[in-house]
């Protein structure tokens, strides 16, 4: 549906479930793709096929909220590819499942810097190479969560929240430059490990991966060219 030969995409968390469905649904759109994950040698191991070709770049051991270890990574997909086009942000986590007394100051730190650091450290990185090249597409992901607070969800839903207004502070930033930053916001995910943690749940309710990965390539893609700020819901029947 969506046409992207030529065009570089940057999947940070790319091995995870979600990245790992963003990156090939980009791969088969004709994307050359830059893939990056914390892991140093998760990429390959889920990517043979990328592995050894000149057209996609696999980096491992990229912490995605240090600063110099992303900006490692599009230096090295600059002097690859010679732009970034697109930066499609698949990092995050959850922990959550007490009162705010109760909640450890760790688990809000973590949550904060999973959710909401990471997604400023990897913006500040590839916007100079879009603003040099007068535009760019940058898409995070954040969570339903972000809409409302829940008890027993404070870290989380703070983080995912801050997300939002990061994306939507870029947007008004950009605009004028060819850069649209937007962001989706997934119900429960249909994972493994959401399955192995929900045993009872129904879970054809849920959202697949790759439905997710849809939204990344229309929200990247030049009909949305006009889109930007967004938080798009993808919550399935969830």
């Amino acid at each position: 549906m969506f046409d992207f030969t030529d065009r570089v995409v940057m999947v940070a968390g790319a091995a995870g479930n979600l990245g790992s469905a963003v990156a090939r649904a980009f791969h088969a759109a004709g994307a050359h793709l830059s893939l990056a994950d914390r892991a140093a040698d998760r990429l390959p191991q889920r990517f043979p096929e990328l592995a050894a070709s000149a057209d996609h770049l696999l980096v491992g051991g990229v912490d995605a909220g240090d600063p110099a270890s992303v900006q490692a990574w599009v230096d090295a997909t600059v002097s690859r590819f010679g732009r970034v086009d697109v930066l499609a942000n698949t990092v995050g986590g959850y922990r959550a499942g007490t009162p705010v007394h109760e909640t450890p100051l760790e688990t809000w730190d973590l949550m904060l810097n999973l959710n909401a650091r990471t997604a400023l450290v990897l913006s500040r990185a590839v916007l100079p190479a879009m603003l040099r090249q007068g535009r760019g597409r940058i898409v995070h992901t954040a969570a339903r969560a972000a809409l409302a607070g829940s008890a027993n969800h404070s870290a989380y839903s703070a983080s995912k929240s801050a997300l939002v207004r990061l994306v939507e502070s870029m947007a008004a930033e950009y605009r004028h430059q060819g850069i649209t930053v937007n962001c989706v916001l997934p119900g429960t995910i249909d994972t493994p490990e959401n399955r192995q943690a929900m045993p009872n749940a129904d879970w054809s309710k849920w959202v697949p991966p790759a439905a997710i990965a849809d939204v990344f390539l229309f929200l990247a893609s030049d009909a949305a060219a006009y889109v930007t700020g967004a938080a798009l819901p993808v919550y399935g029947r969830s």
